[in-house]
């Protein structure tokens, strides 16, 4: 099957969140099952990549795309794309295909890809990634849905949620969409990472952590709706009588960072919280090891791919109910609390005053990891769906 991608950002952008990571580890493996695999997608986030532009190259056996985007800030400030060499490309090149799967619809990649697929009459398919809410009434959103992106929702034959809130989020904001197109299918993780985790201590060493030393892992963007106010003040409390603890927040920062040192500071617990920037790859993975426990209390968030690799490491995890990956676990292998500051509070203390349930629940996590987020799985899984367009 000749399978195209289209997504704003793709390998080595890791700073632009889980969606890069996601699509490369979708791609690649269907590369391994003999599709043959095309990627259309910017030349990165809030810096360029060191890559020929507007050219195919190959990426693992993934036909590889990287078309210059007119602005970096609007890419990574704005969140907004303007490939402005794409549309040369796929006039000649998407028909090609047999099936397009389009990830994020409020994108020009997205208009063009859905432009040459009702041209050339392709089926293609839509994986939303979190980009369905209208947060704040974003006029915005709603102008661009006028102008493209209802018909980007509406004309696809698939549309892949993450989760039952993802799917409730497109039921509420496209009135008129077929449900039953909607399928059900998380994202995973690559589980050959964890298969032989790093030593213990090196996250420790490097910033100065004591062995005794409690640490609470929060490890993604720095943003306003992932609930890093709640969790500041939680832990501020806490230590008044567990004064062993320390926060740990790790992730690319956007636009949130002075306000939370500015918090940090008002609370004067910045000997007891450590943000170290950006962790990717081993230096995240011996985060993950040496975390005690590990919290992503977002106000929202369509699935939530730390959670999945957190548990993968051997990970308690703390996280809230407006984050997708919660409707995938069960209270023995995770903590699942509402968006409440007390709740978190109390979440946290259990697991810091329960060693035993602490060990129980990495160990029940682990297990939840390996049988349901194996990218193997959804890919076959993938597949049907696929077919189901054909």
């Amino acid at each position: 099957m000749k399978i195209l991608h289209v997504t704003p950002f793709f390998k080595p952008s890791w700073e632009a969140g889980g969606p890069p990571r996601s699509v490369y580890e979708l791609a690649r493996r269907q590369v391994k099952k003999g599709h043959h695999v095309t990627v259309f997608t910017t030349d990165g986030f809030k810096k360029r990549l060191d890559v020929e532009k507007n050219k195919p190259l190959d990426v693992e056996g993934i036909e590889t795309y990287y078309f210059r985007n007119l602005s970096l800030y609007m890419a990574g400030a704005l969140n907004f794309t303007l490939p402005y060499y794409l549309p040369l490309v796929a006039r000649k090149k998407i028909k090609e295909f047999d099936i397009i799967h389009i990830h994020e619809h409020r994108t020009f990649l997205a208009m063009v890809a859905h432009h040459y697929a009702h041209k050339y009459h392709l089926p293609y398919l839509l994986q939303p990634r979190g980009s369905a809410p209208k947060v704040n009434k974003n006029k915005l959103k709603e102008i661009f849905d006028k102008i493209a992106g209802n018909d980007i929702v509406y004309h696809s034959c698939k549309i892949l949620a993450t989760s039952k809130m993802e799917q409730e989020q497109y039921k509420n904001y496209f009135p008129l969409l077929d449900m039953d197109k909607v399928e059900l299918l998380p994202n995973g993780i690559d589980l050959d990472t964890y298969k032989v985790l790093p030593a213990e201590g090196q996250f420790r060493k490097e910033y100065g952590i004591k062995k005794e030393e409690m640490i609470i892992l929060y490890l993604s963007r720095l943003y306003s709706t992932k609930g890093l106010d709640i969790l500041i003040q939680s832990i501020s409390e806490i230590i008044e009588d567990k004064p062993f603890i320390r926060l740990v927040i790790a992730g690319p920062d956007d636009h949130y960072q002075d306000k939370l040192e500015e918090m940090i500071s008002q609370l004067k617990i910045e000997d007891r919280v450590l943000i170290t920037g950006p962790l990717y790859g081993k230096k995240k993975d011996e985060a993950y090891c040496d975390a005690d426990i590990f919290v992503l209390p977002s106000q929202t968030e369509s699935f939530g791919n730390v959670v999945v690799e957190a548990m993968a490491s051997f990970n308690p995890v703390v996280v809230t109910r407006t984050c997708g990956v919660s409707e995938w676990l069960n209270p023995d292998n995770s903590v699942v609390i509402n968006y409440d500051k007390l709740e978190l509070k109390r979440a946290l203390l259990d697991l810091v005053n329960d060693n035993d349930k602490r060990i129980k629940m990495s160990q029940n996590a682990r297990k939840r990891v390996m049988s349901t987020f194996n990218w193997d799985k959804i890919v076959d899984e993938l597949d049907e769906i696929y077919q189901e367009c054909l």
